[in-house]
């Protein structure tokens, strides 16, 4: 058995006359008039090997029998390519391998896509052959840029005097948000361990255990419906800091992103990152996790329309709704059919219509434009900021509802006006959030972030008195409208622990029996604590310009949870439900 030399991909001019042993795949096989060449593909890239009847019958023949994907052991020396064959599309087209021995390693069934980047493959098609799909230069470069990463954080992170330290996986079921994945104990029967949503209670005991400085990146598990940015399974780069403020934790995660953005995309990213306070992020964006990367924010105009002769506008500001707009610049020239699956797409996120108005040379046209004075005209375009050429979109309903689909509307018109860029890059820490907010299905309190969350020093006499204005020492930072991290100071201090879980509804003994170790922990001298939770795949999504967590993930799960290639969730054998002591009911 050879040694293998180098790989394919990083042989250059300056190995000419070198022998060279590589190891590979059969990339394609081309026959030139008895000269036989096949492009050799390993993680690192292609070469071109040359077989030659008169170097070496053996291997020629040989060579003749090859397939694609075949896995191939070729010695030959580096030569340099004939003039005028050179290929300037690939790293090593200046050379060529001419072939003196090979060996077949192992055969291959016709691959059931092409090994190529830019083809159309269906992504069920691509998962159930990952091995395939993984094998294309693209999500190989994907691959190496994610480990890049990770090095990168590692490094950045011990540098500053964090300590790695591993966490539990099977651990105790605390439902308190997503629903947990669950274990059953077989040296328990009838007990259950659930695999974790997060490290958050056991990063607060390494605080509390004096480790001052922690860091993990760390696999976690919610049974949630999927989208285009979450998965079963996920990984964070999650750690905690002791004695710190807020913006001594947003600086560690600030100069990591630098870092992460200098290295792997020689992008320097202006820092400090700004700040916005929730309440203005959903006034001008209409959500939380606001896309700053292009105008277009929401406009409050009801103090203009009240006892407007448009009643649908005037009747829902006197049962204490709003009335906001967005400017569409440009959007004038949207035709009729547009603006009515616009009218469709906002009726279908809840609203009660949209009105929308547009600025012509020859006036104002659209359906409300008739119940609209010349003054209220004046006054619409000041605060708009409308132009001739411009489109006014209007929704009237309560707050919350018109914010989010004004929030929604926004988005999708930008991407299909094109108003974004993909070198854009806007970051923004998201602040000021509210400790608690009211389920009203539930009728309790719920906690915005987590229970763990400490509300503000001067906010802490209304948690008896006032508990939805106390404001949360809360921050998430968002790029380019996606969360990619959010994080507190926690509360270290029992006694205000304890009136969180009151205050959602937890009696004294429900605390103890889901929180206890954590609380009795708390008893024993805990240091001020905060820390953060970065989202890495979201971030190696955007990184990586792609639209989905699933093209930076090796082994993702489908929209439906499920692994096409393992043929995971399956069924069992009845005897492994028999040790669990569990039956299946369907």
């Amino acid at each position: 058995m050879w040694k293998r030399s180098c790989y394919c991909g990083q042989i250059r001019v300056e190995d000419i006359g070198k022998e060279v042993v590589l190891m590979g795949w059969v990339s394609s096989i081309r026959d030139h008039g008895g000269v036989r060449f096949v492009d050799l593909r390993d993680r690192e890239g292609v070469v071109q090997v040359v077989f030659s009847p008169q170097v070496s019958k053996e291997a020629h023949g040989l060579a003749g029998e090859l397939g694609d994907e075949y896995v191939i052991a070729v010695r030959g020396l580096v030569q340099k390519r004939p003039p005028g064959t050179e290929n300037p599309r690939i790293p090593t087209g200046e050379i060529e391998v001419l072939a003196l021995e090979l060996v077949v390693l192992n055969e291959s069934l016709p691959p059931v896509f092409p090994i190529e980047d830019y083809i159309e493959v269906n992504e069920y098609t691509r998962l159930k052959y990952r091995y395939l799909d993984l094998r294309r230069p693209s999500m190989v470069k994907k691959i190496k840029l994610r480990h890049q990463a990770l090095q990168l954080v590692r490094n950045y992170l011990t540098a500053l005097g964090f300590l790695e330290v591993e966490t539990p996986f099977l651990t105790r079921s605390t439902p308190e948000g997503a629903r947990d994945f669950l274990v059953p104990s077989r040296l328990n029967p009838g007990t259950f361990y659930a695999l974790p949503q997060s490290p958050q209670l056991f990063k607060q005991i390494l605080m509390i255990a004096g480790i001052d400085r922690y860091f993990q990146v760390v696999r976690c598990f919610r049974d949630e419906d999927l989208r285009a940015d979450r998965q079963p399974e996920f990984t964070q780069v999650d750690l905690e800091m002791s004695f710190v403020s807020e913006q001594e934790v947003q600086e560690v995660v600030e100069g990591l992103l630098w870092k992460l953005f200098k290295e792997l995309l020689s992008v320097e990213i202006p820092t400090p990152f700004p700040r916005l306070p929730y309440e203005e992020a959903l006034e001008r964006f209409g959500t939380d996790k606001p896309d700053m990367r292009f105008g277009m924010e929401l406009v409050d105009l009801s103090e203009l329309f009240i006892g407007c002769p448009f009643r649908v506008f005037s009747e829902e500001l006197e049962r204490g709704g709003v009335v906001k707009s967005i400017n569409v610049k440009g959007g004038g020239t949207l035709s009729r059919k547009e603006l009515e699956e616009l009218t469709k797409e906002a009726l279908d996120l809840g609203a009660k219509g949209l009105a929308w108005v547009r600025l012509s040379e020859d006036g104002w046209h659209g359906p409300i434009s008739k119940f609209l004075t010349e003054g209220l005209k004046g006054k619409l375009q000041e605060k708009t900021n409308a132009q001739v050429g411009d489109l006014l979109l209007f929704v009237s309903d309560q707050r919350e509802k018109a914010r989010e689909v004004l929030g929604e509307l926004r988005l999708r018109l930008a991407k299909k006006l094109g108003l974004v860029k993909g070198d854009q890059l806007r970051f923004v820490w998201v602040v000021d959030f509210p400790l608690l907010e009211y389920d009203k299905d539930e009728r309790r309190f719920v906690a915005v972030h987590h229970p763990f969350t400490s509300p503000r020093e001067e906010d802490l006499e209304k948690l008896d008195t006032d508990p939805l204005s106390v404001k949360a020492r809360a921050y998430d930072i968002v790029l380019n409208g996606h969360e990619i991290g959010g994080g507190s100071i926690r509360n270290h201090r029992l006694k205000v622990q304890e009136k969180l879980f009151e205050l959602l509804g937890f009696s004294q003994e429900e605390a103890y029996n889901r929180f206890g170790f954590l609380l009795e922990a708390l008893k024993y001298g805990a240091p001020p604590h905060g820390g953060i939770a970065l989202g890495f795949d979201r971030l190696m999504m955007i990184i990586s310009g792609e639209e989905t967590i699933r093209e930076v993930i090796p082994f993702p799960k489908t929209q439906k949870g499920q692994c096409p290639l393992t043929g995971a969730p399956a069924q069992v054998e009845p005897k492994q439900l028999k040790e669990l002591m569990l039956k299946v009911e369907i």
